[in-house]
């Protein structure tokens, strides 16, 4: 098992950039690199790719306590942070697209979307409170929060059910992907009750 200094000086590193890629890979795109082609619809792809890049690290984000509990270190806590951040910048990227690129700031648009489209309203929940928990991600914040930092923390497990009902709206057709990642976020959402549930000496 890793080292808390082995995660820090390697670890994190190489996280950091494995997070970074997709964000690379679109930017390639934009400035032509043939291998990273956009396709035929660049707003698109970029759409599509910052937001499924959110809806993955937040899951990885959740992933990270079970794995803890698995191993019985506490090296996996050392990347909640760093993918939950992650997370929001690529939400905050997906977001952005949407506004500039593919809406224009067209107001009007906008709140037409709005009107029509839930899954828009959704995700603009979904994003707000991942904003609060970003702004809040700090040592300084913590402190500064005390015992309502991890009450406003837990928000998470809310965001990460806006984000799979989003995708789950926002797809037309074949749910297939979306379902994969809603039982994903399901496994760990029952994890957690299950270990609760047995610190409290609850039978399930």
């Amino acid at each position: 098992m890793p080292t808390l200094r082995q995660v820090r000086l390697i670890g994190k590193p190489v996280v950091f950039t494995a997070a970074m890629l997709p964000l690379a890979g679109l930017v390639a795109g934009a400035a032509g690199v043939p291998a990273f082609q956009l396709g035929a619809n660049p707003v698109e792809t970029i759409q599509d790719t910052t937001g499924i890049w959110a809806l993955r690290l937040l899951l990885l984000t959740l992933t990270m306590t079970p794995l803890g509990w698995l191993t019985g270190r506490s090296w996996p806590l050392q990347f909640r942070r760093m993918l939950g951040l992650f997370a929001f910048a690529y939400a905050a990227l997906h977001f952005t697209n949407y506004l500039l690129l593919d809406r224009a700031l067209d107001a009007a648009e906008i709140l037409a979307d709005i009107g029509k489209r839930p899954y828009v309203t959704i995700g603009v929940i979904a994003l707000t409170l991942l904003l609060a928990l970003a702004a809040t991600s700090t040592a300084a914040a913590r402190r500064r929060l005390g015992r309502r930092w991890q009450a406003l923390h837990r928000l998470v497990y809310a965001i990460a059910i806006l984000a799979c009902w989003h995708f789950w709206w926002q797809v037309k057709k074949d749910v297939t992907e979306p379902a994969v990642y809603a039982s994903i976020l399901g496994v760990l959402l029952a994890v957690r009750l299950g270990r609760h549930a047995r610190l409290r000496g609850y039978r399930l």
